[in-house]
């Protein structure tokens, strides 16, 4: 076999290109390297694309990964369309705020006249409300309700807060008073 490093048979005078070349062709000589073809004069690489065959610029990549748009089929319907995304949206609303309920009547401990804890209360008559107001379709209606419930959860929730901070000063007051 022919040695390719040998100056007698390289192309190239000796030159920076030559002396890259003959380490090129050492490197092939050393280890096979499939893309490579090998002729007696010049080592002559082949171009082969990439395993995956992709794209050569970005706009190549964007088309092929990219799902097109459908155009929409005008429908008759985009006002109900627009209502029924309306009532979800409405009903994800209600669910909140029926979750919120639920988590202030926590603090609702103390027992009615009856003797039925506050929390057990506010819970039943959330839940009957709620039912009650399950098939009403008018968005406006429902946009009413539920600013009117977070009005009173809000509400229930600061009277709440200022009892508590009236009653935690007065059992502060008791002590002071009781230690002099």
């Amino acid at each position: 076999m022919l040695s390719l490093s040998s100056p007698s048979l390289s192309p190239f005078p000796n030159t920076e290109q030559s002396k890259g070349i003959m380490a090129f062709s050492s490197l092939v000589r050393r280890r096979s390297l499939p893309c490579l073809a090998m002729s007696s004069f010049a080592i002559k690489p082949i171009l082969f694309r990439s395993l995956h065959e992709g794209p050569d610029t970005i706009d190549e990549l964007l088309d092929r990964h990219l799902v097109e748009k459908k155009p929409k089929e005008e429908d008759h319907d985009d006002d109900s369309e627009l209502t029924r995304r309306r009532l979800t949206s409405n009903r994800r609303e209600a669910l909140s705020l029926y979750r919120d309920i639920i988590r202030a009547s926590r603090f609702f401990t103390w027992p009615d006249a009856s003797g039925m804890p506050w929390r057990e209360v506010l819970r039943r008559n959330a839940r009957r409300e709620f039912e009650e107001a399950r098939f009403e379709r008018d968005p406006e209606v429902v946009t009413r309700l539920l600013i009117g419930g977070r009005d009173a959860v809000q509400k229930a929730l600061d009277k709440l807060v200022e009892a508590s901070k009236k009653s935690i000063e007065a059992e502060e007051q008791k002590r002071r008073d009781g230690r002099r």
